[in-house]
């Protein structure tokens, strides 16, 4: 009979996505996961496969945590578009701030994973993919009612409006990385939101 699990796991993926999130794939070692878990060698083998195995289910969380708190304000069809927008950017800029180290953000796992593993982890790529994907979607439904509804430039391609705010937010996380303060980070996003309506 096997022996059961003391610890939670969940919380052990939780721990594992904060580690790589901070330092990236290549620079986590099993002893910082050790550490972050507070689990042994032989518990994260066990129930992990592997590091990859681990750091897979951290980034699938991390996908599942920040888009779906993301599709949650673009989807929410109650809202005017601008206020949508305005208000995913808000969250991200927050997001950014709550995650900081030594007065820089850690930026964005997705982000950070795809600079660091582009084209090197098939698996990585195909889970980035998908998340993007159901992000540009959110986005793409959002910029039409925007149109349709007279606050948005009704000349522009909503394909491409939505690519644009998706960088919009890319850039955010990175200035934020490179120690950009709040007013720098926010008019970014005042930017942004001006070129939805020219």
């Amino acid at each position: 009979m096997p022996r059961p699990r003391k610890f939670d796991e969940d919380q052990a993926v939780e721990a594992a996505m904060r580690t790589f999130w901070a330092q990236g794939y290549e620079a986590t070692s099993t002893q910082d996961l050790c550490e972050a878990t507070g689990l042994g060698r032989s518990s994260i083998y066990n129930t992990f496969a592997s590091k990859h195995d681990l750091f897979r289910r951290a980034l699938t969380r991390y996908a599942e945590l920040m888009t779906g708190a993301h599709l949650t304000v673009l989807r929410d069809e109650k809202r005017p578009a601008l206020d949508r927008v305005r208000a995913w950017l808000s969250m991200v800029i927050d997001g950014e701030f709550e995650n900081r180290r030594d007065g820089r953000s850690v930026g964005c796992f997705a982000i950070n994973t795809t600079v660091e593993l582009a084209g090197r982890d098939e698996e990585a790529d195909r889970l980035l993919r998908r998340d993007l994907e159901l992000r540009l979607d959110a986005l793409r439904s959002l910029v039409s009612a925007g149109q349709r509804a007279g606050e948005i430039a009704p000349d522009r391609d909503p394909d491409s409006l939505a690519r644009f705010l998706n960088a919009i937010v890319a850039g955010i996380r990175v200035s934020a990385q490179s120690g950009a303060d709040r007013a720098a980070l926010e008019a970014i996003a005042a930017t942004g939101m001006d070129a939805l309506t020219r």
